[in-house]
């Protein structure tokens, strides 16, 4: 909840559901006719958190009793993109960068 942007409307509610998006995400890369829509709701689902990672690392939210550094928070962050290509790449999304290069004619 400390790390929920104040913005965000009924938090609480939202964090239960982005948890179970998290979940239904996990389970639906598992399944072949719902991987690729899993691995795009992931993507989409890694973009609507990074508010959230963004104001743990600039307001020094204190998780428990403790103030994460920049030692976490700044590898965090660079790797979000990271993390959503991930997710596209496991559903199928897209194949970049080890996508097959069609045969060049002679």
């Amino acid at each position: 909840m400390r790390i929920t942007p104040d913005w965000v409307p009924v938090p609480q509610t939202v964090i239960v559901v982005t948890g179970l998006c998290e979940l239904a995400g996990a389970i639906g890369l598992m399944v072949p006719r719902l991987r690729w829509w899993a691995g795009a709701m992931l993507a989409l689902y890694t973009v609507c958190v990074y508010p959230a990672n963004i104001k743990h690392a600039f307001d020094h939210v204190a998780i428990g009793h403790t103030v994460l550094g920049w030692w976490y928070h700044a590898p965090r962050l660079a790797f979000q993109p990271v993390f959503t290509w991930w997710c596209l790449f496991a559903g199928g999304a897209i194949d970049w960068p080890w996508r097959q290069r069609p045969a060049s004619r002679a």
